[in-house]
């Protein structure tokens, strides 16, 4: 059974229709990448699957549970929507870290919030993930005195705190300098190796190629071309994809 299940995704702004119906499914272990233009509607997927933005047509469904029907079109309560989302962990472009929390106090906050065990394992289960993101030593650090790459690898850290089923990640390197990108690729390597499930809207076209099970291109609110990395980064059908790759490679 899949992990993720997304049909008939539809998302308009006013009279600007920003998805114009997304289908796809996602297994457990897999990893995803999104590539296309700026405008393409990437990020509105994303927040659509996170419930920071409602479809107006379509389901998702995580586990085999439909989380989210457009056609219900109930008002959820901020208890109902914070359930929702913790199927998904979200990783920002900007790292959205809490300036007046340390390392350890911004990985420890949400767990805590939401009782996700006692206070000794939520810090236990938070070191070690500091940890795995090569950031033991910054433990009691805020982030003002962190790097851009750190900062994003405590995100990540904080995104994994609360066990999402899939880890998203919006353009996890668009605000680093290419020196601190390599960091924080190397982490999301190393979450596949751990069998995380995982969608990366991306525009490192060699990281996805190397790292997703799948690839979806998307060009003007539609899936323009999917399969393996082989299939449409190295072979891909479509017009568009062929002239996206030219242009980015």
């Amino acid at each position: 059974m899949a992990v993720l299940e997304v049909k008939s995704l539809k998302k308009s702004f006013g009279k600007t229709q920003v998805l114009k119906g997304i289908d796809f499914s996602l297994e457990k272990g897999e990893v995803l990448a999104i590539i296309g233009s700026s405008g393409s509607g990437k990020t509105t997927l994303l927040r659509c699957l996170n419930s920071l933005e409602f479809a107006d047509n379509g389901t998702i469904t995580v586990n085999g549970d439909v989380i989210f029907d457009a056609e219900q079109k109930q008002k959820f309560s901020e208890s109902e929507l914070r359930q929702k989302r913790l199927h998904f962990g979200l990783v920002f472009q900007q790292f959205n870290l809490f300036p007046q929390y340390t390392v350890l106090q911004n990985v420890t906050l949400a767990p805590t919030l939401l009782k996700k065990g006692t206070p000794e394992e939520i810090k236990a289960n938070a070191v070690k993930l500091i940890e795995s993101v090569g950031l033991s030593e910054k433990i009691d650090f805020y982030p003002c005195q962190l790097s851009g790459g750190q900062q994003q690898r405590v995100a990540i850290a904080r995104a994994l705190a609360l066990q999402p089923d899939v880890l998203c990640f919006d353009e996890p390197t668009s605000a680093l300098d290419p020196e601190l990108t390599g960091e924080v690729l190397k982490v999301i390597r190393s979450l596949k190796d751990g069998n995380s499930t995982m969608i990366v809207v991306t525009h490192e076209i060699d990281f996805a190629h190397d790292v997703a099970d799948k690839i979806l291109f998307m060009a003007d609110g539609v899936i323009e071309e999917f399969g393996t990395p082989e299939e449409v980064i190295e072979n891909p059908k479509s017009e568009r994809t062929k002239a996206f790759l030219s242009r980015v490679n």
